[in-house]
């Protein structure tokens, strides 16, 4: 059965139980975030789980700014996985925000806070400042699919000048979306071409790691290792990720277009 637990079911967003899971819903059938009421900190949507193969390249960060809170998945997950990383969630609608304790998602503290923002001038604005994120993740949907601010040439510049040297912006892109093309064409233009598009196992999800500088994506050797350091504590199917990474190739760069 079904249980809308929101006070109006024609609200936005929507949350639903069902059989143990919590679901973040802005439009049906699309499922933004799923909770097991059990084991709230798993990873139980397969794209979140591709997404952590940022540790493949970026092993140990301090720093991880995440575009759009949803369920707060991948928040609750690094928070007890990455103990030494600092957490920023950006999430536009204070709607979503308020369901953050009905998804389990910790009070602010001196390693997490949740802001209330647009993504793309969060991201502007730490592109000014002097010290950078090691991880940028960008999750930032509405019920219109992709948000529009969120996937420009100019934002995807800003996503490269807010990053430490080294440091990796992780996209979740729908294939299904007209502009997914496009968008990757220009994270590819921003990052000199050092990007990889990898496929979620579930779904149309596809997910863009693009790296700063430095040897982008790492050698066989290099991943090889850092699979062996990271697989004992991340229980986030990363030799998956690390395979679709070898296979892919780097998506070619093209003239800008804004």
């Amino acid at each position: 059965m079904l249980t809308d637990l929101t006070n109006d079911s024609t609200a936005s967003p929507q949350v639903l139980e069902e059989e143990g899971e919590l679901s973040l819903h802005f439009g049906f059938p699309t499922i933004q975030s799923r909770m097991l009421k059990a084991d709230p900190e798993r990873l139980v949507l397969d794209y979140t789980r591709t997404m952590m193969g940022f540790l493949l390249f970026q092993p140990k960060p301090l720093r991880i700014a995440m575009i759009g809170l949803g369920g707060g998945s991948l928040v609750k997950y690094c928070r007890r996985r990455l103990p030494d990383a600092e957490f920023t969630a950006i999430e536009i609608s204070p709607e979503v925000i308020a369901l953050r304790h009905q998804f389990g998602i910790p009070d602010d503290d001196a390693r997490l806070r949740i802001v209330c923002a647009d993504g793309a001038d969060f991201v502007r604005r730490a592109a000014d400042e002097a010290e950078g994120f090691d991880v940028l993740l960008v999750d930032g949907f509405d019920r219109n699919g992709q948000a529009r601010q969120l996937c420009s040439a100019a934002f995807y510049d800003d996503c490269h000048n807010a990053l430490r040297t080294g440091g990796v912006l992780v996209v979740n892109l729908c294939a299904d979306d007209t502009g997914y093309g496009s968008y990757i064409a220009r994270i590819s233009d921003s990052f000199g071409g050092k990007a990889v598009v990898v496929e979620a196992e579930e779904g149309d999800n596809k997910i863009v790691f693009a790296g700063k500088e430095g040897d982008f994506p790492p050698s066989l050797a290099t991943l090889s290792e850092r699979l062996r350091q990271l697989e004992a504590a991340h229980p986030v199917e990363l030799d998956r990720t690390a395979q679709k990474i070898l296979e892919r190739g780097q998506p070619r760069s093209r003239k800008r277009r804004r």
